[in-house]
C-alpha cells in the first residue's frame, strides 16, 4: 500500500513538473515578446543593413534558448541538490530516500527543449515578419 501511494506521488508531482515547465515557457515567450518590442528599431537596422528574415528569426530563438537553458539548468542543479541532501537526512523507514531518476532528467530535458522551441517560435517569427520601415518608424 505504501509503495502505491509513493508511485501515485510520483506521478502527481511529475504532471506537476510538467506543468510548471510549461508555465516557464509562457515566461520565456513574455520576455522575448517585450524584446522584440523593445527591439524593433534594432530589427529594423539590420534589416535595412542586409539582415535576413531568417538571420532575424535565428537570433530570437538562440536568446530564448539561452534564457531556458541558464533557467532550465539552474532548476535541474537545484533539484539534484536537493536530492543530495535528501540522501543524508534521517527519514522514517517507511520513507525511502530520494533518487535521481536519469530517466527523469532525461524527460525534463526533451520537455524543456520542446517548450523552448514553441516559446520562442512566436516572438521570433513576430520579429521576423517585421518591415524595416515599420521598425524604424516605431518609437
Amino acid at each position: 500500500m505504501t509503495d502505491n501511494i509513493f508511485a501515485a506521488m510520483t506521478w502527481f508531482f511529475g504532471i506537476v513538473a510538467v506543468l510548471t515547465l510549461c508555465l516557464g515557457g509562457i515566461g520565456v515567450m513574455n520576455i522575448m515578446l517585450v524584446a522584440v518590442t523593445e527591439r524593433t528599431r534594432e530589427i529594423g537596422i539590420r534589416k535595412a543593413l542586409g539582415a535576413t528574415s531568417r538571420d532575424i528569426q535565428l537570433q530570437f530563438l538562440i536568446e530564448s534558448g539561452i534564457i531556458t537553458i541558464l533557467s532550465g539548468g539552474a532548476g535541474l542543479l537545484l533539484g539534484m541538490g536537493i536530492c543530495i541532501v535528501g540522501k543524508f537526512m534521517p527519514l522514517p523507514d517507511f520513507v525511502p530516500h530520494p533518487v535521481i531518476s536519469t530517466a527523469a532528467v532525461v524527460a525534463s530535458l526533451l520537455t524543456l527543449t520542446l517548450i523552448t522551441l514553441t516559446a520562442g517560435t512566436y516572438p521570433a517569427r513576430r520579429a521576423r515578419d517585421l518591415t524595416p520601415m515599420e521598425c524604424l518608424r516605431a518609437d
